[in-house]
């Protein structure tokens, strides 16, 4: 991704990129240590309240559940060391750059937009499934960093850059091609290097440096790499929807909504979505003293500009304005553009009134005179583009010349097609024709879009049911295996970051093959049903009950030490027990093996710790069935009932 010239220029600056200072730098250099603990960052992080607080208010946040957190260990706790020290580093690059030496740079709009993409890459990367919440969060506030360091780093240089792009700091093909003409180097490749000087995974900075073009990045369709790349491209498309003009807000609404669908939201759940992300930006900017932008619904931004009046809704209704300040000249046009319409024309004295009038009656077509008193036909003309509701009206200017400059001029400032006096009829009505072919073909355009939002929809509403199937046992509702490994390697994950425990245990119902074969499979499709409304009623809140096909189901206990482990297999065991199912006449009692494995440092993932599981299973089906059976370093034990918090196992090992 990095050149040798920008590799060279890369070494030159090094020492000079933005950096964390005092309790953020302290929290990196510890976390850089193997034997780095949470009560020692947890000191270090008490001694900012500032930090403090916004480390409790994430860990709080719509994307973290579970009870509330008010204290600094707890929220490391919940977020992760690498979570900690991500944020860490980019709130302190917000409170030390929130201006600098570059004139051009608009240090305040750069972190308003870095914000947004934060909070966006948080709420959406839930969909997606492809990273902790508040890593993501991290990396979608450094996301652009590169341009702040190429501002901290060339400050005259990159202003003269920046003015050279109308000092738009926003991704831009033609500002990288600047940047690396002049500077050897381009905000993509800073960016990499300062995640990377943090110890930032590679798997995360890659994605983050090809968000601006996303289909360069080469990354397998579907992967890691390529779900995170769009999702910090989506992210940021939403970060410029909401620092975007009002009238440019529309023109940006659609390729959201696309991407919206691509993760299974359709228009209604995606404005849902963007409020809550523009609300979240809103509170964070107070915490941050970021300033952010007051923005409408999504639905108002993403609504259809209307075309027409209120009023009048009938798409065949043509509606036409002359604009000309001699009243003799206006009423013979008027006559020769009736009848070539065939229908009344609205006419105006000069571009003021013509300006008023448009904006009330919504015109497809207008014809207007370029010199005029009051307002002319080129500022008239402006005037009509710089409104969002004029953006496509089709203009025609007459003009007493063909000068080059006049014509250039007229065109640049939004003129659809130009006549020059004396107006040739015949010429004339081919121009008309053209307005009203352009006409039709923009409404057309619309009905198009109203379709493609309506196809936008069904496809995010089939999206989202496929994936529930896809991760849903459909006899019992449970999770399904797919899902179960899905949540199991989540869970493994939490825990090995903030070193609590997980266990697993494997059920087994007993001699349910006698019951298909003796009742039938109908009955015995009745039979795991309740069994699995059972086990769902007995495990905790936060544990998760999956079928693992056939007659074999597991739990994932999050939290839970082999001795928590081991009373709630007792739980479910004692449970499945008494449970007494019946159908009709028939009155069915079952039992089950169990088996019970807690997450031990030799296990290195989700397979290992379901074959643990399975295999503590079969040695209690071994042992003659309906009993609980532990393995512990790789040792089955079958533990007695009523044992004490250090958990010795009672029983002979087999």
């Amino acid at each position: 991704m990095i050149g040798k010239t920008q590799e060279v220029e890369l070494l030159k600056i090094k020492g000079r990129l933005p950096a964390p200072k005092g309790v953020a730098l302290a929290i990196m250099e510890i976390c850089r240590r193997d034997d780095a603990t949470i009560a020692e960052i947890a000191k270090v992080i008490q001694s900012d309240n500032a930090l403090s607080a916004r480390l409790i208010r994430l860990a709080n946040s719509g994307a973290n559940t579970g009870r509330p957190v008010n204290n600094i260990p707890d929220a490391i706790m919940r977020l992760g060391l690498s979570a900690v020290r991500l944020l860490a580093l980019g709130f302190s690059l917000v409170d030390q750059y929130s201006s600098g030496p570059c004139q051009a740079f608009d240090y305040t709009r750069f972190w308003s937009h870095s914000l947004l993409m934060a909070v966006a890459c948080q709420q959406l990367g839930g969909y997606i499934k492809g990273g902790s919440p508040d890593e993501l969060f991290a990396c979608g506030l450094l996301a652009r960093i590169g341009c702040l360091a190429l501002a901290t780093v060339y400050p005259a240089e990159y202003a003269e850059l920046l003015t050279q792009q109308d000092g738009n700091t926003d991704a831009d093909p033609t500002l990288l091609e600047l940047e690396r003409e002049s500077l050897h180097v381009d905000h993509n490749e800073l960016t990499a290097t300062i995640l990377a000087s943090c110890n930032i995974p590679a798997s995360l900075v890659e994605p983050v440096c090809y968000h601006e073009a996303p289909d360069a990045s080469g990354f397998a369709e579907g992967s890691r790499p390529y779900q995170l790349t769009h999702l910090f491209d989506h992210a940021k498309q939403l970060a410029d929807l909401g620092l975007a003009p009002e009238t440019e807000r529309y023109s940006k609404t659609s390729e959201l909504m696309l991407l919206g669908s691509k993760i299974g939201l359709d228009d209604e759940k995606m404005g849902a979505e963007v409020d809550r992300i523009f609300l979240q930006w809103h509170t964070w900017g107070e915490l941050l003293k970021v300033r952010t932008s007051t923005t409408p619904a999504f639905s108002r931004m993403a609504a259809t500009p209307s075309h027409q009046p209120r009023e009048e809704r009938v798409p065949n209704q043509l509606r036409v304005i002359l604009v000309d300040d001699d009243a003799s000249n206006r009423l013979v046009m008027e006559g020769i553009l009736g009848r070539i319409l065939g229908r009344a024309i609205h006419s105006a004295g000069n571009g003021e009134e013509a300006l008023a009038k448009a904006r009330d009656l919504m015109p497809q077509i207008v014809v207007t005179n370029r010199l005029m008193p009051v307002m002319n036909g080129i500022e008239f003309c402006r005037s009509l583009r710089a409104a969002e509701w004029g953006q496509f009206m089709y203009v025609i200017m007459l003009a007493d010349g063909e000068l080059e400059d006049e014509m250039v001029e007229a065109f640049e400032a939004g003129v659809n097609d130009y006549i020059t006096k004396p107006v040739n009829i015949p010429a004339l009505s081919a121009r008309i024709r053209a307005a009203l072919h352009y006409v039709k073909l923009l409404a057309a355009w619309e009905r198009d879009r109203a379709q493609l939002k309506r196809f936008a929809a069904e496809l995010a509403s089939s999206n989202s049911r496929l994936e529930k199937i896809e991760l849903t046992d459909l006899l019992t509702g449970l999770p399904n295996l797919r899902a179960g490994m899905n949540a199991l390697s989540k869970a493994l994950l939490n825990a090995h970051r903030s070193s609590e425990s997980l266990s697993v245990i494997m059920i087994d119902i007993d001699h349910f093959k006698s019951i298909n074969e003796r009742y039938g499979h109908a009955l015995g499709d009745v039979v795991l049903k309740e069994v699995a409304m059972a086990l769902q009623a007995k495990v905790r809140g936060n544990d998760v009950v999956c079928r693992m096909g056939g007659e074999k189901f597991f739990v994932i206990c999050h939290n839970a030490d082999p001795p928590s482990a081991f009373h709630a297999a007792e739980r479910l065991h004692a449970t499945l027990r008494s449970l007494n199912i019946e159908i009709e006449t028939v009155a069915i009692q079952i039992t089950a093996s169990i088996g019970v494995a807690s997450r031990e440092p030799q296990m290195l993932n989700r397979d290992a710790m379901l074959e643990a599981a399975d295999k503590a299973m079969q040695a209690a089906k071994n042992s003659g069935r309906d009993r609980i059976a532990v393995i512990s370093q790789d040792r089955i034990h079958h533990p007695a009932s009523g044992l004490q918090p250090e958990f010795h196992f009672a029983g002979n090992a087999v």
